[in-house]
């Protein structure tokens, strides 16, 4: 197993290298010159020669790319082009709403989604365990803005429950404004998500009790709960933890559409607004962080597997 985590950690450090090389030369792809950032219309050509040396774009490409990659070694993700401030600790301000966002939608969904997929297998033949999965369907056919939008309308505008939007201003030193700030968000991306989930967890779940250990099991005598218990529980977790991980990073990467509907100043935002800003050190800088938390939590899931299926984990023995 300490081979195997070797191994998957130096996976995770050539994948992140090989991201951070696609990503550099993408934008370089895209029309228009870094120092686009600074300059305003009807630039002169003096003007853009400086423009382009103070944020290094006349040097040749690979020479900026090593500079960069250099820089990133140190943990410096540069300054923006547009405030000169430091990159790193505004996204560790803006990792601050995402990461909470995140986090607390992915446990929400799954306190809905693990009893929900789990009753609509086992009660499939029942016309309550047909509904569950008719709403799971439905649940991720819903767009998550839509569901955004619904929950403002009623819990904010019409009952006056939440905020409608925005986040406080000293951050997390009032934890209970905080939370109430993304309690709408995250229930928006928990409804949505546990949809997806609910409907992983159904299907491993009826896999498991059609299973034939199963059923010798029942067969000598255990009841069905002790025997999901026993044998059902560990052989229907591995796909799932798969499907979690899946989950929660896509969760992560698309949660600049909730911001944006709840103007919560997190992550998403602040790329949507490097983006159009073309501010390159803050867009290269987002999509770093952002990569290498995709990449850690693949990492902890496939390694999540590994612990609750003993069979993968003398398949690694074997291998070595």
């Amino acid at each position: 197993m300490a081979l195997y985590l070797l191994r998957r950690t130096a996976f995770l450090v050539v994948s992140l290298v090989l991201a951070m090389v696609v990503l550099f030369f993408l934008l370089r792809v895209l029309p228009g010159d870094p120092s686009n950032a600074l300059l305003s219309v009807g630039a002169t050509k003096e003007q853009i020669a400086a423009a382009q040396r103070q944020v290094g774009s006349d040097l040749p490409l690979l020479q900026q790319f090593f500079s960069w990659f250099g820089s990133l070694l140190s943990l410096n993700l540069g300054e923006s082009f547009i405030s000169s401030l430091p990159v790193g600790p505004e996204i560790a301000a803006r990792l601050s709403v995402t990461v909470p966002l995140t986090l607390l939608s992915f446990i929400l969904a799954l306190v809905l989604a693990l009893p929900i997929g789990f009753f609509a297998a086992w009660k499939a033949d029942r016309w309550y365990g047909v509904v569950l999965s008719a709403f799971s369907q439905l649940g991720i056919a819903v767009p998550v803005f839509w569901v955004g939008i619904l929950l403002v309308d009623v819990f904010a505008i019409t009952l006056g429950w939440f905020p409608s939007g925005g986040f406080p201003r000293d951050d997390w030193s009032d934890p209970s404004a905080a939370l109430t700030s993304l309690a709408l968000p995250v229930v928006t991306i928990a409804i949505v998500m546990s949809a997806s989930i609910a409907r992983y967890v159904r299907s491993a779940t009826l896999d498991v009790i059609g299973s034939d250990y199963l059923r010798n099991a029942r067969a000598l005598g255990s009841g069905f709960g002790r025997a999901m218990w026993a044998h059902g529980l560990r052989n229907g977790a591995v796909p799932v933890i798969s499907v979690l991980g899946i989950e929660l990073a896509t969760t992560f990467l698309g949660a600049v559409v909730v911001e944006s509907v709840f103007t919560l100043p997190g992550l998403g935002s602040m790329l949507l607004k490097a983006i159009e800003q073309h501010d390159y050190p803050n867009i290269q800088g987002i999509l770093f962080v952002s990569t290498l938390l995709v990449l850690i939590v693949g990492f902890l899931a496939d390694i999540a597997q590994r612990l609750v299926d003993p069979r993968l984990r003398h398949s690694i023995s074997g291998n070595v």
